[in-house]
């Protein structure tokens, strides 16, 4: 893991504050307007990218090589750079874009910093609701309309008093979605579509689980730096690092991780 001076953290969560109220401002512009429009990505399924994804990913990118030239990039919508700090900024300029052009506010911008060995500090921004969760380099701590507080996982409880969460009722491939299924009637509550909010809730210590699959690297950077900043844990499904996206799963404690583990790997 990269060593940071106390400056250097303070420059890297300065520069994602910044970020983050640049994207606040983007995303803003076109939330819940008339006539929003969005493109897919993907041809076989709804993959929706709008004019405010891409806004918001440039205004990032703009105040990056203003402030941190030397870092590199991977956003969703532009790409990569590759820097010579050995750092790297993970941008998802919009997570959760299906519920933004529903008008709905759980959707939420993610950035993160990484080096080799994973997030070092991540965000999980929802501008609508004005709520700022943060993780790593020191801070564990969510600001919005009811304060500032820190962030804390729930203890460990029985599986069969947790909450889970998913984006999507139909996780991944057949095999994923029947592991899945597994693990549904095992907890007391399981709920759909928070996108990146739901892994923000771990964080907060108001659910126990997310499983997903299929997820992308910017997916899950900031998510990642979140939970762990906030005493939880996060892995594939076989226990392993969830750095490169694919199968996560999300827990507030080591207990209901391992409890939940055992479900997804017993088919």
């Amino acid at each position: 893991m990269t060593d940071l001076t106390d400056a250097e953290a303070a420059d890297i969560i300065a520069t994602a504050a910044e970020l983050a109220d640049v994207a606040r401002v983007a995303t803003l512009s076109h939330f819940r307007s008339a006539g929003l429009l969005a493109d897919s990505k993907a041809d076989a399924s709804f993959d929706p990218v709008t004019v405010a994804d891409r806004l918001s990913e440039d205004r990032m990118r703009e105040v990056l090589a203003r402030r941190r030239p030397r870092d590199g990039v991977l956003g969703e919508e532009r790409g990569s750079i590759a820097g010579t700090s050995g750092l790297t900024w993970v941008l998802d300029p919009i997570d959760g874009t299906r519920g933004y052009l529903s008008g709905t506010p759980t959707w939420g911008v993610l950035i993160a910093v990484a080096d080799r060995s994973g997030p070092l500090y991540g965000m999980i921004d929802q501008p609508f609701i004005g709520e700022r969760f943060e993780g790593g380099l020191g801070r564990a701590e969510v600001t919005g309309p009811m304060g500032r507080f820190d962030l804390r996982c729930r203890p460990a409880r029985a599986l069969g008093d947790a909450i889970l969460f998913s984006t999507f009722p139909e996780v991944g491939t057949a095999e994923e979605a029947a592991a899945f299924r597994r693990l549904v009637p095992k907890v007391r509550l399981t709920r759909y579509g928070m996108d990146c909010y739901a892994y923000a809730l771990i964080a907060a210590g108001q659910i126990d689980l997310v499983v997903e699959a299929g997820l992308q690297t910017y997916d899950v950077m900031a998510p990642i730096a979140v939970i762990q900043a906030a005493g939880g844990i996060v892995t594939d499904w076989q226990g392993g690092p969830a750095h490169d996206g694919g199968q996560v799963l999300a827990a507030a404690n080591r207990q209901v991780h391992a409890a939940a583990l055992q479900v997804l790997n017993a088919g």
